[in-house]
């Protein structure tokens, strides 16, 4: 997968995590972000009742969308 910013590997990945908070990061093989996201997700939707959840998916989506592996 070409791992560049801006890349279809990252789109890709941020199309994931829109869906579900941490699937793009997993798609990435960044596994530590990826239950963070996705346990931020779930805290942010429990605590709120359900109305502040999708402010993590918007983040776990660009954090994908922009991440760049170091050389």
């Amino acid at each position: 997968m070409n791992e560049r910013q801006g890349s279809a590997g990252n789109v890709i990945a941020a199309l994931c995590s829109f869906f579900v908070p941490g699937l793009g990061q997993l798609v990435q093989g960044r596994i530590l972000a990826a239950i963070v996201f996705c346990l931020g997700s779930i805290v942010v939707w429990f605590i709120s009742f359900g109305l502040l959840g999708w402010i993590v998916h918007i983040w776990a989506c660009i954090n994908a969308a922009l991440w760049k592996p170091e050389s």
